[in-house]
């Protein structure tokens, strides 16, 4: 019997990591719900249902898009927090997700504790943009105006502690540059004003504004990738202007709950990453400044870390709080 039953606990084990194997192997066996924390239309959206269709063809079941709008994205990311930690509940998630656990006095969930990174998806610089009329060509422009008439400037963003908000406030506390912070409800409603001239300057992902920058209804003054943007070379870069190492960007990635099963990950790291390679969806990215990342879950976690640590490190000096 002392010989048989160190056989028998060997053949359990091999027989539970089998059925692990077997369960993991076999997602997904129904239809996947994907949730983008925004309204349809916005760049989460649009980013969300490109991969999920990829998904939906290369997995064989559908990933249906939810959209749950709200609160900076956390409406949608509460959703996805208390879901089954099966992969049959997932996000599309973006910067908000890191800042909205830092700023919220009772924070509803951990930004990295709660959450499953499965992949990065894509980037875009995020933009000083500028009605045509205003005076400054370049935010190195900008910064020489005197202090005493920028205070009385308007800058709007898509709202308090949203991402445009806090580089707003990162490039304050790096270069003393005051502006007068008007946060709207939404990306869309600050760049119109802007181009309305109804404010002189406004920060949002370069996505969303490239529409009007297009149609000349905005210029460009910085964006804070390292390096100028192939649809944008003529504007120069925060680090250009002499600030140093300001770099940040716009991301979407795709988690799930706490806890997701090792090879449902894995699948679905594989899938999306082959979703990124593929020439339509590199190509619809390119054209919208997204740029493509093709990665692994421990690369994603790693960004998420050091965005959490530069914005908690802004933060800890400008005390914003939401209820």
């Amino acid at each position: 019997m002392r010989q048989l039953l160190p056989a028998l606990v060997a053949l359990a084990l091999l027989s539970t990591a089998t059925a692990v194997y077997a369960a993991d192997s076999a997602y997904p066996a129904r239809p996947v719900r994907l949730i983008v924390p925004y309204p349809p239309g916005g760049g989460s959206d649009i980013t969300g249902r490109a991969i999920g269709n990829k998904l939906t063809e290369y997995l064989g079941q559908t990933f249906v898009i939810d959209n749950r709008p709200g609160a900076t994205g956390l409406i949608g990311t509460l959703i996805a927090a208390r879901a089954p930690a099966d992969g049959y509940t997932i996000i599309l998630a973006d910067a908000p997700h890191t800042i909205n656990s830092l700023v919220y006095t009772k924070p509803p969930c951990d930004a990295i504790r709660d959450f499953t990174p499965v992949n990065l998806v894509a980037t875009s610089p995020q933009a000083l943009l500028a009605n045509p009329k205003f005076n400054a060509n370049t935010l190195k422009e900008l910064l020489a105006m005197p202090r005493a008439q920028t205070e009385k400037l308007a800058i709007g963003s898509s709202g308090q502690a949203s991402g445009p908000h806090m580089v707003y406030e990162w490039l304050r506390l790096k270069t003393g540059l005051t502006l007068n912070h008007i946060p709207y409800k939404g990306g869309g409603p600050s760049l119109a004003d802007a181009a309305a001239g109804q404010i002189p300057l406004v920060i949002n992902a370069v996505p969303a504004a490239m529409s009007h920058v297009k149609a000349g209804r905005l210029k460009v003054l910085a964006i804070t990738s390292p390096q100028r943007h192939p649809l944008l070379p003529d504007a120069q870069t925060f680090v250009e202007a002499g600030v140093k190492d300001f770099v940040t960007f716009q991301w979407y990635g795709i988690f799930g709950p706490a806890g997701l099963p090792k090879g449902t990950v894995t699948t679905l790291n594989h899938s999306i990453n082959k979703a990124l390679a593929a020439p339509e969806v590199k190509n619809r990215f390119a054209s919208l400044t997204f740029d493509s990342n093709v990665g692994s879950p421990e690369d994603f976690r790693k960004l998420l870390v050091a965005e959490d640590q530069r914005w908690k490190g802004v933060l800890q000096q400008v005390k914003i709080r939401l209820d």
